[in-house]
């Protein structure tokens, strides 16, 4: 299972199942995609 945080996205990739674990996961988390990639990303 690899994740890829970029700018304007996020890349999974593995297998449905991993993918799917991974995405109840984050949406725990962060409501939003671009909460999670602000929160990943470095403060300035």
């Amino acid at each position: 299972m690899k994740i890829y945080l970029q700018p304007k996205g996020i890349t999974l990739v593995g297998k449905a199942w991993q993918i799917k674990y991974m995405l109840r996961n984050y949406m725990r988390q962060h409501e939003l995609v671009q909460d999670w990639i602000n929160a990943a990303s470095p403060k300035k």
